[in-house]
């Protein structure tokens, strides 16, 4: 199942995607946001979907006529796997990690499919990385490797754009990540459910149609049950949270020429078993 976060006649509101591509306003079965749903567990999926099942015209629109915003406009935390592929580490001449490498987004960064990508005047190499992320359910402190799929609610695409000059002025990548409209996330979360084994899927990123990144999460160097474990071990999980796995070899910064986003740019991320996340790139006004 597709659930959204959607934006009409100025109001916001959590949905679900019918298989007719229309979108069911789940506020009419008490939702007022995804997260609420997300924190109600089983019991608010099983609701959702009942209640889904007998919408009536009235609670449904037609995609079209509808935006989809972030599915989490504003998540408790977002955060992110540094060099998590092998294909990534290797591009860039990096020794493959030990332990991961974590680093967060701020929510401000935060805009849906189809938002603009707004350039910063003061960054002179802004990069793109396609991230497939997961989105925690049931959350926890000290959760055991073996049991990561009764935490993980879905799945969802990050792009973890990149202010490079920023990045590597210091030891600490977050100034260079967190720039405003630096997350675009979305289009939906799909959940668990719907990925059979989300170690081995399919993710790309083009811009104005050149495939710039292609590979498969089976690159992954820290698996999902592996950071389930990690990052609990430090702090809670917690409904809704979100974690960006990482993004696998082809980024600007490692070509040859170095290759950044430009406005007038478009960015397609394709993760199978999910979709699309289109945003177009503009320069800071």
């Amino acid at each position: 199942m597709r659930f959204v976060t959607f934006e009409y006649g100025g109001k916001i509101a959590p949905g679900l995607m019918a298989p007719d591509e229309t979108v069911i306003d789940l506020s009419e079965a008490g939702f007022t946001t995804l997260l609420d749903l997300i924190e109600a567990g089983d019991d608010g999926r099983m609701k959702a979907e009942n209640f889904a099942a007998g919408a009536k015209a009235e609670n449904k629109r037609a995609l079209k006529t509808v935006k989809l915003m972030a599915p989490i406009p504003k998540p408790r935390k977002l955060l992110c796997v540094g060099l998590n592929y092998r294909d990534h580490a290797a591009e860039t001449g990096a020794t493959i990690p030990d332990v991961p490498t974590i680093f967060n987004k701020f929510a401000t960064a935060v805009i849906g499919p189809g938002d603009d990508i707004v350039l910063p005047k003061v960054s002179k190499s802004p990069d793109y990385e396609a991230e497939f992320a997961f989105v925690i359910g049931r959350g926890g402190r000290h959760i055991a490797k073996e049991d990561w799929q009764d935490h993980v609610w879905g799945y969802t695409i990050v792009n973890d754009v990149s202010a490079r000059d920023y990045q590597r002025a210091t030891t600490q990548w977050l100034m260079g990540k967190t720039f405003d409209t630096f997350a675009p996330m979305g289009p939906w979360i799909v959940t668990a459910d719907e990925i059979a084994d989300p170690h081995n899927v399919n993710i790309q990123l083009e811009i104005s149609g050149e495939v710039l990144q292609n590979s498969n999460t089976r690159e992954l160097i820290f698996k999902i049950p592996e950071l389930i474990a990690f990052l609990s071990s430090v702090f809670t999980l917690e409904a809704g949270d979100i974690v960006s796995t990482g993004t696998p070899a082809g980024v600007g910064v490692a070509r040859k020429p170095q290759r950044f986003l430009k406005p007038g740019e478009e960015v397609v991320i394709t993760v199978q078993g999910i979709g699309e996340l289109r945003n177009p790139v503009v320069a800071e006004g």
